[in-house]
């Protein structure tokens, strides 16, 4: 049975909610395999994933290999099966939000995205938004995380901006989720 790519704009953040908590992902997080090497992988800061030099076009890849990043106390990354742990390089975050749906407004606002690599994800206690030199970045799990494409991000900028009434200085703006607030600015 061929994968369907969630269209966001067509589900409500409810769907979207049954969805996230019907994805099962592999317990890469309790496996501690003995082979231990080098993918020749490596995830560049746009996204886009590569093996030895050539990019991975096909995105069923891209998801079966996504299932299995972890990340380690230490910062690596690694790609992890019951039996085999390889390195993999990570320019900046494994991931990219690259599309968002809003439900509600102000405090009972819901936020979904939709990552490249397919995932949905809602932020909210869990899955924290957090500027990083100006950058936006959503949580999804277990130390990994998403950079926020520009567009997405002018889309949480607009709904901050419009809950503000306006630019003002003197506040951060700020968007909610799932009764959490994160703030998308700098104040200069």
């Amino acid at each position: 049975m061929p994968y369907e790519v969630p269209d966001l704009a067509m589900l409500t953040l409810a769907e979207v909610a049954e969805l996230v908590a019907a994805r099962k992902l592999p317990a890469v997080e309790s496996w501690q395999p003995t082979n231990i090497g080098e993918s020749d992988m490596r995830i560049a800061s746009d996204g886009k994933w590569f093996h030895q030099g050539g990019e991975i076009r096909r995105p069923a890849m891209v998801r079966a290999f996504s299932s299995l990043l972890r990340r380690e106390a230490d910062g690596a990354y690694w790609l992890v099966t019951p039996h085999q742990k390889l390195s993999i390089m990570v320019d900046d975050a494994p991931f990219l939000a690259v599309e968002m749906q809003s439900e509600g407004e102000g405090q009972s606002r819901s936020l979904a995205f939709r990552l490249n690599s397919d995932d949905l994800v809602l932020a909210g206690p869990e899955n924290m938004i957090e500027m990083r030199d100006e950058i936006p970045y959503l949580h999804v799990r277990a130390g990994l995380w998403a950079k926020i494409a520009r567009p997405v991000f002018y889309e949480l900028v607009e709904i901050a901006l419009n809950e503000m009434g306006g630019i003002d200085s003197s506040t951060m703006p700020q968007v909610w989720s799932d009764g959490s607030a994160f703030p998308i600015g700098v104040m200069s």
